[in-house]
């Protein structure tokens, strides 16, 4: 209670208190250099023709915050997780740093409302929020060091925000499950990228599944990964075991045709 009343006291008096006061509400500490945060919120977007671009939005600072949440996420994990083996260790980090968790804790944070780009409404579906997420927690380490940014992470993302046990307990990787049952069936299925183009909000990818040459569950995102997930999810609510068997079934008939 001391220390946050001793933090307001602080911000009164600073020049730049309105944009601190912003920050010390998101990051739980007041900021020292507020460059580096004013970058990270900044989306390419915001900077496009401009000589130093790479100097002025957010991409380096991108680079520098998603080796950082790694290196936490795996020092969370193998902390809590003592006897865990690393298979499930890599896939719960890669369910906690992968780009739909990002967008979450972004706009849970506010950052969402911060960034600077020609378009930040909440319909927009790409990772800008995800990835500015990312380079805040740069801007964090440029600004305070990697202790901060733990800090930060642990305290304000994981154990508010983001439910570890959840996650770990979890399996959201669907393309991986529905292929677990395709070998487990003897029954191949093929990703297949069927169309990709540009739009507003990005470049966008569609990706269908197919099993038996026939097309089963369909998917769209802002990557090839994505849209893959989101047709293996489709894929999964569909099927069922029979049609596994008759799957095999179809397989026989044809070999046996042969």
């Amino acid at each position: 209670m001391l220390q946050k009343l001793h933090n307001e006291l602080r911000l009164l008096f600073r020049k730049d208190k309105e944009s601190c006061r912003i920050l010390y509400n998101i990051l739980g500490f007041i900021p020292g250099d507020l460059q580096p945060y004013t970058t990270a919120l900044t989306h390419s977007s915001h900077t496009a023709g401009a000589a130093q671009k790479a100097a002025m939005c957010n991409e380096r600072l991108e680079f520098l915050g998603d080796a950082i949440i790694d290196a936490v996420v795996s020092d969370l994990l193998y902390s809590r997780y003592k006897k865990e083996r690393e298979g499930f260790l890599t896939k719960t980090r890669s369910n906690l740093v992968c780009r739909e968790t990002l967008n979450k804790v972004a706009i849970e944070l506010g950052l969402d409302k911060l960034v600077i780009s020609h378009n930040t409404g909440r319909q927009h579906n790409s990772h800008i929020y995800g990835n500015a997420f990312e380079a805040f927690v740069g801007a964090i380490y440029i600004d305070k060091g990697y202790n901060s940014c733990k800090q930060f992470l642990t305290q304000r993302v994981f154990d508010k925000i983001v439910n570890v046990n959840s996650i770990a307990k979890s399996d959201v990787n669907y393309k991986s499950r529905l292929i677990e049952l395709s070998q487990k069936n003897h029954v191949p299925v093929d990703f297949i990228l069927i169309e990709e183009r540009n739009n507003s909000h990005g470049q966008l990818f569609i990706s269908e599944v197919r099993i038996c040459d026939e097309a089963y569950g369909k998917g769209e995102g802002f990557s090839k990964r994505e849209s893959q997930q989101k047709a293996a999810k489709a894929t999964l609510e569909k099927l069922t075991p029979n049609d596994w068997k008759l799957f095999k079934e179809k397989i026989q008939a044809s070999t046996e045709k042969k």
